[in-house]
């Protein structure tokens, strides 16, 4: 998939949405370690996770460069879809690649069935907590100390069933808004 992200209101960015492949992992990890400190995954943990028969996992590319400018996966247990990792590179941050990843594997979890998503966030990340508050992820309670590099606590997201009426009107408005302001669009064939 192909979108075009507005990066700035001058340029527009051309954004290539693909399963994540192995050639990806040297530039995640350039992007893993600024986001998540020392204590991220390693370039085996990706690999593993590309060939994890529950995982869903995805690339966004800045097809100019050539370069990975976001990335982000989950894993499907039974129909609940746990969100494993999601990163923009900071050069590319507040230009909606993460949104645009994340409705990525929403639309994914639609097609694999999936009846809920959840995720831990940092208590202390406000940037993300409101990305997942938009798409009505609710914080439902905290694991303490879970982010070994600080000892940071948790938050614990859910969404309701995504398959409620309620949730995918929002979810198609939330879609069509990203499309139609000039930040995003679809272009077929890839």
């Amino acid at each position: 998939m192909l979108g075009l992200v507005n990066t700035g209101g001058y340029k527009l960015l051309e954004v290539i949405l693909r399963s994540m492949q192995k050639e990806d992992v040297k530039q995640i990890m350039e992007i893993e370690s600024v986001s998540f400190g020392s204590h991220h995954w390693t370039e085996h943990s990706f690999i593993s996770e590309m060939n994890n028969p529950l995982g869903s996992y995805f690339t966004a590319i800045d097809k100019k460069k050539q370069k990975v400018i976001g990335y982000c996966g989950f894993w499907l247990i039974c129909d609940e879809a746990h969100i494993t990792t999601i990163a923009v590179h900071p050069d590319y941050r507040q230009n909606k690649i993460g949104e645009l990843l994340l409705q990525k594997m929403i639309n994914t979890g639609y097609s694999k069935m999936a009846k809920w998503f959840t995720l831990e966030v940092r208590a202390s990340n406000i940037a993300a907590q409101g990305l997942y508050t938009k798409y009505d992820f609710k914080s439902l309670g905290t694991r303490k100390k879970y982010y070994q590099d600080n000892d940071e606590d948790a938050l614990i997201m859910w969404t309701e069933n995504i398959w409620d009426s309620k949730f995918k009107n929002k979810f198609s408005e939330l879609e069509e808004k990203l499309k139609n302001n000039n930040l995003f669009c679809l272009v077929t064939g890839y």
